[in-house]
Order: C-alpha cells, then sequence, then structure tokens
C-alpha cells in the first residue's frame, strides 16, 4: 500500500475540519431555533458532559505524564537514558519566545534572554556542585564505615509527587 502524498494528507484534513465545522455550526443553528427552555436543557446536558469527560480523561492523562516523568527521571538518574537537558531548554526558549511574539506582536527583550541564560547555568553548577558532594558523602561513609540512609532529592521528589497525586485524586473526584 503506498503512503498518502503530503498535499493530500493536508487536503483530507482540511475537508474533515471543514465537515466538521459545518456540521457544528448547522446543529448551533438547529438550536438556536428551538424554545429558550430546550436550549437550557441541552447547554447544561452538554456542558455537564463536556466537563466529566474532561475530568475522566484529565485524570487518565495526568497519571500517563506524571508516571512517563518519574520512569523518565529514574531512567536518567540508574544510567538508562541520558538527556540531552540543554537541547530541551533550547527548543523550549525557541517556542516560549516564538509563543510570545506571537501573542504580544513582539520578541523578548534581550534581559530576559540573559538572566533565562544565567539561571540555567547557575542551576548546573548548583547540580555539579551536589553530585560532587554526594561522591565526597559516600567516600566519607565508604571510609567510616557509616552505613546510614541518608534521603536524596529523588527520594523527596518521589514522596512529593505520590502525596501531591494522592491528594489529587481525593481532590479531583
Amino acid at each position: 500500500m503506498a503512503k498518502p502524498k503530503t498535499d493530500d494528507a493536508s487536503e483530507d484534513a482540511k475537508k474533515i475540519v471543514d465537515d466538521a465545522k459545518n456540521i457544528i455550526e448547522k446543529a448551533i443553528a438547529d438550536i438556536g431555533k428551538t424554545s429558550a427552555t430546550k436550549q437550557l436543557i441541552l447547554g447544561t446536558a452538554s456542558g455537564w458532559i463536556t466537563g466529566f469527560l474532561t475530568m475522566k480523561i484529565g485524570k487518565v492523562a495526568a497519571v500517563g505524564i506524571g508516571s512517563g516523568v518519574i520512569l523518565l527521571h529514574l531512567a536518567n538518574q540508574k544510567g538508562y537514558v541520558d538527556i540531552n537537558w540543554d537541547k530541551i531548554n533550547k527548543r523550549v526558549d525557541k517556542i516560549s519566545d516564538k509563543i510570545e511574539k506571537e501573542t504580544t506582536g513582539k520578541s523578548p527583550a534581550w534581559f530576559d534572554k540573559v538572566e533565562r541564560f544565567v539561571d540555567r547555568k547557575l542551576d548546573k553548577a548548583e547540580d555539579l556542585l551536589k553530585k560532587k558532594e554526594v561522591k565526597a558523602k559516600r567516600w566519607y561513609n565508604n571510609f567510616t564505615g557509616d552505613d546510614h540512609y541518608r534521603a536524596t532529592e529523588t527520594h523527596v521528589f518521589l514522596a512529593s509527587f505520590v502525596a501531591g497525586m494522592a491528594l489529587g485524586l481525593m481532590c479531583g473526584k
């Protein structure tokens, strides 16, 4: 089976969007011709259904995304995955600059870009110092034979994530 050409795919997508738009406009026009009571009932029912489905789908999406973030973080810490944060941050910066330019009509000030750059460099320096500190503590513990458990940032992150997830699930019923 041959792959559809990009032009065909974009034309098909435009056709589907136009068809959906026409159906929605027709449905709204038909509802607008009915009585106020019927409009109120249909509006309330459709709003409730939309909200209910959004909550259910949102919970599933939040659990999926949150679990993915945790797994990615653990894989990164265990050395299974090496994440190029510089590349991700640069891409995020470009996208956020583009969104800001589209919404406000002007590019972010150079001072904001410098501030972001310095902030990222300080974060890198802090991470490097923490890694050296952990190595020093591990060496000291091995040297002295002190095997007491010490919580790391990962433990704090996981515990707070589980607590926050539990709170969110209880409140989002």
